[in-house]
């Protein structure tokens, strides 16, 4: 079966690992799904991630989430853009998630960065997702 939206199914096993307090969860592999996890990586929202790779192209990523006190550090995380309503920023108009503690993470011509990081350099782009 064909998946419209990898980013949001992504986001979707990680909340629904983190509701069943599960230590790691996987998800099949692509660049743009490495690049959120790079960025959720260095932002200490998950431990870090592993690639499986299989033959003819296919890989798996394996993300450790992460917890603090039992309580998941990832409290709410939201799919912004979607394949049937794609939703573009720029650099002024750069949404702030919870007064700044949460990120916004972007697809700009420059990468796949954080809203703080794009505000620094000065590029807008797709909101691909917030996090808190």
């Amino acid at each position: 079966m064909a998946m419209n939206d990898p980013v949001g199914d992504m986001l979707t096993r990680i909340r629904n690992a983190q509701m069943r307090r599960k230590t790691k969860v996987s998800t099949p592999g692509s660049r743009l799904r490495a690049r959120v996890l790079d960025v959720l990586a260095a932002e200490g929202f998950i431990r870090g991630y592993s690639t499986t790779e299989y033959g003819n192209g296919r890989s798996e990523f394996e993300i450790e989430l992460k917890y603090f006190d039992g309580q998941p550090v990832i409290r709410e995380i939201s799919r912004v853009s979607k394949p049937g309503r794609r939703v573009y920023s720029s650099v002024g108009a750069m949404p702030r998630v919870a007064n700044g503690l949460g990120i916004t993470i972007l697809s700009t011509p420059k990468g796949v960065m954080a809203d703080h990081e794009a505000r620094e350099q000065n590029v807008g782009g797709e909101v691909l997702c917030t996090v808190f």
